[in-house]
């Protein structure tokens, strides 16, 4: 992407001095986002697989007793999955590209490398990647939106959870509580036809003390976390990429072709 054109410039300058110019030519704030670009996204795309095959389990077991009253969450979550498989893979390469635009737009391989041109081509590839990687996090915006209901819907659950506990320590008979419930037709997960569609009392409590509760919380928790890293790594790309084009444009303006 910037080869050198000067080979003897390494020999004059002794490996030390050589091996510091080209520590100096690194793009860091690219290498940086591009390193939590993709710790972000293996956590949102693994820990939000394994959660929503988890949800399926969950929901089939304690909130309905057909399968036609979880169909339609089944088959979102099957969908769901195999875009999963394409996020990560599109990430992926995203990511090698936007690493690469680091390295061929950063100042200091300028500074380093006298041969080192701005074409209007380059100027123009470094604002077609700023265009997609505002409308990516921009997209990323509703999907660490979308995350982020799970996470509620389980805190809920188990802070009600957690009340019926407190209950039953202080009354006799827990079942004069069975009004306190959770309701998954009331998220969208489940028709309101469904049956029973919600927990209550014992019930409610004793879900929440099963393996699959806390398994499903923890990994929508860590999917949730990697969303969010992952916003942060497109908001740290968009300020270096904006900062690459700013110097290429002030480049042009000079006459550098």
């Amino acid at each position: 992407m910037f080869p050198v054109r000067q080979p003897w410039l390494c020999k004059a300058l002794g490996c030390y001095d050589c091996c510091i110019r080209c520590i100096g030519a690194v793009p860091y704030p690219s290498l940086v986002a591009t390193l939590l670009f993709y710790a972000g996204v293996a956590l949102f795309c693994g820990c939000g697989h394994e959660a929503l095959s988890q949800t399926e389990v969950l929901v089939e077991t304690y909130f309905a007793r057909n399968a036609q009253d979880f169909v339609v969450m089944a088959s979102f979550i099957k969908y769901f999955q195999y875009v999963i498989y394409g996020l990560a893979s599109f990430f992926f390469l995203y990511g090698i590209l936007l690493l690469a635009e680091g390295f061929y737009t950063t100042s200091a391989v300028k500074q380093t490398f006298g041969e080192f041109r701005s074409t209007q081509c380059g100027r123009c590839l470094s604002l077609t990647f700023i265009i997609v990687t505002y409308i990516l996090a921009f997209i990323w915006l509703a999907v660490f939106a979308f995350t982020a209901i799970p996470v509620f819907f389980l805190f809920n659950m188990e802070q009600t959870c957690h009340n019926i506990n407190i209950l039953a320590e202080t009354t006799p008979s827990i079942n004069q509580h069975g009004w306190i419930c959770m309701d998954a037709r009331q998220y969208g997960l489940l028709p309101w036809n469904a049956m029973p569609g919600k927990a209550c009392g014992l019930t409610l409590a004793s879900i929440c003390k099963t393996s699959e509760f806390y398994v499903t919380y923890d990994l929508y928790i860590a999917a949730f976390a990697g969303a969010v890293v992952t916003l942060l790594a497109l908001f740290l790309y968009l300020a270096a990429t904006t900062y690459n084009y700013a110097v290429l444009r002030f480049l042009g303006r000079k006459g550098v072709r």
